[in-house]
């Protein structure tokens, strides 16, 4: 199902307009879910990063055993494509994806070079500038790589989030602070997450048990270039109850405001407008519309 609207799928070497079927009963995919993804977005005529997260599609098939069949290159000129039926006032969600069709030897591992491809895009606005959220603490956790495949983008691992976000909303929240197995912060159930303290910023170190994601990775980059004090590090939920700021670090919003954790109120959100407008002057200069 659909989350967007004018919607158009590159599958089987051409593009077609709508919904299409690209997955058929059997598929590996839909019953052992062997598939991954990858999220980019096209606003105001640009898309920001975009080569870094069809670059990511293909390590996260490699990494649930699915054997990726485009090159970065030619999934490029497709979303390239594809996006001039948008014009530059509509927002874009680009989402590549990989399943596997046939299983090996018992049915459960995917067999080798037998790969589906397609590419959707979705018209989905922007969320607003001015747009907040709220957290609350969550019961479940995000896994490891014993247990998870957490090195992927992969469709197997959205059910777990898909929990944590059903618990928030049902007491009353936007969105859940998650833990690690050690019980410390890790991310939220749909991006990872930064914090503000006496003018410094933090963010959970990368410790193989989320995607360490591509634009948090823009927005530490962005806030070093300009002298911004930034710390990857081991956080509790007791240091978010303590901090002056929360933002979310995402793809499909870029940066979003938290209001409150549980009962902590954020009064400020002076660093996070500073740092989405870093982003939003990176992603409109020459170096970012190049990619």
């Amino acid at each position: 199902m659909a989350f967007g609207k004018n919607i158009r799928t590159f599958f089987e070497g051409k593009w077609h307009d709508g919904d299409v079927s690209v997955m058929r009963a059997a598929d590996h995919g839909i019953w052992q879910g062997s598939s991954v993804f990858d999220g980019a977005r096209w606003f105001d005529g640009i898309a920001p990063d975009l080569d870094r997260h069809l670059a990511r599609v293909n390590r996260s098939a490699e990494a649930l055993m699915i054997t990726p069949t485009m090159a970065v290159e030619d999934m490029l000129e497709i979303a390239r494509e594809g996006l001039r039926a948008y014009g530059p006032d509509q927002a874009v969600y680009i989402r590549p994806m990989y399943w596997a069709i046939d299983g090996s030897d018992l049915g459960v591992a995917p067999a080798e070079n037998s790969t589906g491809f397609a590419l959707c895009l979705e018209e989905v606005p922007m969320p607003p500038a001015t747009g907040q959220t709220t957290l609350t603490r969550t019961r479940f956790r995000r896994p490891v790589l014993e247990d998870a495949v957490c090195n992927a983008k992969a469709g197997c691992l959205y059910p777990n989030n898909a929990r944590m976000l059903v618990e928030a909303k049902q007491k009353g929240f936007g969105n859940a602070l998650v833990a690690d197995a050690m019980g410390n912060v890790a991310e939220t159930a749909t991006a990872n997450v930064f914090m503000v303290k006496d003018g410094a910023v933090f963010t959970p170190i990368a410790n193989g048990t989320f995607l360490s994601g591509i634009t948090r990775a823009r927005h530490i980059a962005n806030m070093r270039a300009e002298g911004i004090e930034v710390q990857e590090t081991v956080l509790t939920f007791a240091d978010f109850e303590a901090a002056d700021e929360v933002f979310l670090s995402g793809n499909f919003a870029k940066v979003t405001s938290v209001a409150r954790f549980d009962d902590t109120e954020y009064r400020s959100r002076t660093m996070t407008d500073r740092i989405r407008g870093l982003y939003m002057d990176w992603a409109h200069s020459a170096p970012a519309r190049a990619a």
